[in-house]
């Protein structure tokens, strides 16, 4: 009897040892699925992941060398001429000003991206259900700012030229966007 009752002691040590590990584990596994909760946290570190790699630019589909006629966008592109970004020549035969990238400029070209969104606070979600992605969907209200402004972007004659990208690098803005529950966590859903 002494050595059942022996056996018995041991598996009895050797199941309250591995319930104790487990315990101390369980809020690691639990950790785990924290990403896929619908929280501020989760939303906002999905929508900086998201704008990390998308900065806001001057110009989407803009192809240099540049020629316009138009005076209200010459006076806009002379801006970027006095702040070195540019080089501009006029052609007389045809009446335009033709814009190509300076040394300088090439940096930025041909975008002149001026930063990207930081999510500054989460306003407002909806609760999460299923959406075209087939995930559970949630449709955020933000605020954000923007980060890694270049010097250019903030001189007062390219802001004055330029008012929404000076009013978005100084004071950020608002924004709504869509976020779906994946196994990785909260994205963006690709439509």
């Amino acid at each position: 009897m002494n050595v059942n009752f022996a056996r018995t002691k041991n598996k009895i040590v050797t199941t309250a040892r591995l319930c104790a590990v487990l315990a101390a584990s369980l809020p690691l596994f639990t950790g785990c699925n924290s990403k896929a909760k619908p929280t501020p946290e989760n939303f906002t570190q999905a929508i900086n992941a998201y704008y990390q790699d998308r900065s806001e630019c001057l110009f989407s589909n803009m192809r240099f060398p540049y020629a316009t006629s138009d005076a209200a966008v010459v006076k806009q592109m002379n801006t970027l001429v006095q702040s070195h970004l540019l080089e501009a020549s006029y052609e007389s035969a045809v009446k335009t000003t033709r814009y190509t990238v300076s040394t300088t400029g090439t940096r930025y070209a041909p975008r002149f991206c001026y930063g990207h969104r930081a999510v500054a606070s989460i306003d407002h979600f909806t609760t999460p259900e299923k959406g075209p992605s087939g995930f559970p969907e949630t449709n955020i209200e933000y605020h954000y700012t923007l980060l890694d402004v270049p010097v250019w972007a903030r001189s007062a004659e390219i802001g004055a030229a330029y008012p929404q990208m000076a009013q978005m690098a100084a004071n950020g803005g608002t924004d709504k966007i869509s976020l779906a529950q994946t196994l990785a966590g909260w994205q963006v859903p690709e439509r």
